[in-house]
């Protein structure tokens, strides 16, 4: 073959060459998508469903959130929308509930514009994001189980006195009418909340997620080292938490100390405040992802709730003691276990104990 003969064939065969350099190039890159949405399907998943979920068809746990959780669907509530309430006058109304929630410091905290008689926490700092976020403490249940019995007050409560028993405890302050506007408003928001769940029916997703018992006692010095390095930059070394601007509620709320929540609170037993932690903290943490290991969960909630708080006198708490949480830091018991275990633990040696005399 001449030298013109070669050249002749080489520019015949550049654009079959250039097409397979084409298709090898796009086989490649459509390799590498696959392999993006392989590794990301759950996130992706996730994705679709939270911005391409149908109108629920009704107002019952049907319109509840579908999630892949361990690999096993769970269908978990979702909050209703104050959007959706058509009547103007009930939207007011709840929306304000919703308000006073959300931002209770600006109305009851120490320069509350109506009064001045809580430490400056919000509801929603132990109820995240007003109530609405799944094992985030949320409302889910209140409206669809109030009224009920208590064992800690030995009777029937009805949702505005569980509202006080929070401004008493969690807000270290003073109840405030059941009469008034906001109790009204704070009520009416709570039962929209909930009006999707049935009577009697408590949702998926409700309270705190459950977690395992340690089988030593949470300890306080090992959370002291969790704290430092997982919880210090928001609320601070002195657990005092960083105030917003105008100095009228928290951006991140003190965990300890006079505006703090008291020792009466329910957060103040330990299996709460760890579960609450473990499933939600640090911020930004949800159920399905937790940093915290339950050992690291238990310690550093010892170490918070080791540190001092106001102490308030409820002599008419627990009634029936044998009705008392075993976590409960406070004598007397049905069993000869000491407050400094019925504090931090180990717990398991004391459900047994429980599990014979029952």
């Amino acid at each position: 073959m001449s030298a013109n003969d070669l050249n002749r064939k080489l520019n015949e065969d550049k654009p079959l060459q250039n097409i397979k350099r084409f298709l090898n190039l796009v086989i490649v890159i459509i390799a590498i998508i696959i392999m993006i949405i392989l590794s990301n399907q759950h996130s992706i998943i996730q994705w679709f469903r939270t911005n391409n979920k149908k109108p629920a068809k009704d107002s019952t746990l049907n319109s509840a959130n579908k999630l892949i959780d361990n690999k096993k669907t769970i269908y978990y509530w979702i909050a209703p929308s104050v959007t959706n309430i058509n009547d103007s006058n009930n939207k007011k109304i709840v929306v304000y509930g919703k308000e006073l929630i959300a931002h209770t410091s600006t109305y009851y905290g120490p320069k509350g514009t109506i009064k001045k008689m809580s430490n400056g926490m919000n509801c929603q700092n132990c109820h995240l994001n007003a109530g609405t976020v799944i094992y985030g403490n949320n409302y889910s249940a209140v409206a669809s189980t109030y009224p009920k019995f208590r064992a800690r007050s030995g009777g029937v409560e009805s949702i505005e006195k569980r509202v006080n028993d929070c401004f008493e405890r969690s807000l270290n302050g003073v109840s405030i009418d059941s009469a008034c506007k906001e109790m009204k408003a704070i009520v009416a928001y709570i039962k929209f909340i909930g009006s999707n769940v049935p009577k009697n029916q408590k949702p998926t997703g409700a309270g705190f997620k459950e977690m395992d018992f340690l089988s030593r006692a949470a300890n306080p010095v090992n959370g002291k080292n969790i704290y430092i390095t997982k919880c210090q930059s928001c609320h601070q070394e002195n657990g005092s938490g960083v105030l917003n601007e105008t100095q009228t509620e928290y951006i991140y709320p003190p965990l300890w100390g006079n505006h703090s929540f008291n020792d009466a609170a329910g957060l103040f037993r330990i299996s709460n405040f760890a579960k609450y932690i473990k499933f939600n903290m640090p911020q930004g943490v949800t159920y399905a992802s937790p940093q915290l290991s339950d050992e690291e969960a238990w310690d550093v909630s010892a170490y918070v709730l080791n540190q001092k708080r106001t102490h308030i006198n409820k002599p008419k708490d627990w009634p029936d003691i044998s009705k008392k949480p075993i976590d409960h830091p406070f004598k007397p018991y049905v069993d000869n276990f000491s407050e400094q275990q019925h504090k931090f633990g180990p717990f398991l040696p004391i459900v047994e104990a429980n599990k014979k005399m029952k």
